[in-house]
């Protein structure tokens, strides 16, 4: 079988999630397996060169996981013409120069979300990138989680019926870091490094929104700091001033009303850390990462609102699971195979810059109408 060679940069990969997800489960899982298949039945083979700005954190991790190539300078990486990928996980801060630069040295490039921290970088990156004429992507790696998918192919197959709401929750306790270590980068809790649930998170809920149920149109947001005080990796504390909270309220198309609290100051009693319920006139679904539950409306109860009565009906009997029906496959190395085939034979990928570009629309809005309290409208980019 004919296998050909795509040398990859990757950058920002000693941090847990570029690490795990993108480097241990994707990429190199990728290569275990014999790289990926294309059309006409040969493979393609990744190279990843990793690269970070501590050498030493660079070379073990290159050590231990057995990859051959690895440098701190990443200029010189960029130079090889043999590696014709980019792709960046380190900070939001730094990704529009960071992508910039790899666009400039004729590089195609993937990158983490979000990609930048306002929507006037976001638009001049995906718009560089198309005039230069290379491949874009962005991960939106939820897309394909198995319970999402199991959402998407029921609304495909028209069992909602009309759509009517959205109801979403997100988070955990994030640990203060005082008598329990923290189980988040302390940065996240400070604004002035990029932290803030609402610049994370609804970057993510502008894709699944928009792919899972219907396009995003206006959103109504509230956000708070609940933990103004916090301690970090060692032990310092710190004023955490970023949000860590957000409650936003969607008006999709269709008039469809989706409602989405993401918080990591909250206790879960749920299925998942993170679970969305879609009602429709012909019935309704609820979805974990993994797991989907459906109640078709001739499985729906009929409860009796009565206060002075103890409730007899369990409401989890009348809900049946959507069987998985397939291998689902991790959602990072499922979009990473999709890109590049993308970038080797022009296979359709739609997770594009514009698409990253739209995410950082609604962080940017989410914030506006916390400030000043009140509806915003998401016009459409142009790109």
């Amino acid at each position: 079988m004919d296998t050909r060679r795509i040398g990859i940069i990757m950058h920002g990969v000693t941090g847990r999630m570029g690490m795990n997800q993108h480097l241990i489960r994707s990429v190199l899982a990728i290569m275990a397996e014999g790289g990926v298949t294309l059309s006409d039945g040969s493979r393609l083979m990744p190279d990843p060169i990793i690269v970070g700005r501590n050498a030493h954190k660079v070379q073990a991790l290159a050590e231990k996981h057995g990859i051959r190539r690895w440098s701190a300078d990443l200029d010189a990486a960029l130079g090889n013409p043999e590696d014709t990928v980019f792709f960046d996980a380190a900070s939001t801060k730094l990704r529009p120069e960071l992508l910039r630069k790899a666009i400039d040295a004729g590089k195609h490039v993937y990158s983490e979300k979000p990609v930048s921290e306002s929507l006037e970088d976001a638009i001049a990156i995906a718009r560089h990138a198309q005039a230069k004429g290379i491949k874009h992507g962005i991960v939106h790696d939820k897309l394909d989680l198995p319970g999402l998918r199991k959402l998407r192919r029921l609304r495909d197959s028209g069992f909602f019926g009309r759509i009517l709401s959205v109801k979403g929750d997100f988070g955990y306790w994030v640990f203060e870091g005082d008598w329990m270590p923290a189980q988040r980068p302390s940065w996240n809790y400070r604004a002035k490094d990029g932290g803030g649930i609402v610049a994370d998170m609804l970057c993510h809920w502008r894709y699944v929104l928009d792919n899972v149920i219907a396009p995003v149109r206006s959103v109504s947001c509230t956000t708070a700091t609940h933990i103004p005080t916090r301690w970090d990796e060692t032990g310092t504390e710190y004023r955490a001033d970023a949000d860590d909270a957000a409650y936003a309220t969607f008006l999709l198309e269709g008039d469809i009303v989706a409602q989405i609290n993401s918080s990591w100051c909250t206790r879960v009693r749920r299925d998942d850390l993170v679970t969305f319920q879609i009602d429709g006139t012909h019935g309704s679904a609820v979805a974990g990462l993994h797991k989907c539950f459906s109640q078709h409306r001739v499985n729906t109860p009929k409860p009796v609102w009565n206060p002075d009565m103890p409730q007899t009906l369990d409401f989890f009997e009348g809900w049946e699971e959507v069987p998985d029906n397939q291998h689902f496959d991790n959602g990072f190395k499922v979009q990473w195979e999709a890109f590049l085939r993308h970038v080797a034979e022009d296979a359709p990928f739609t997770y594009t810059l514009a698409e990253g570009a739209k995410g950082v629309q609604l962080a940017e809005a989410g914030y506006q109408s916390a400030r000043e309290r009140r509806w915003i409208d998401l016009p459409d980019l142009g790109l």
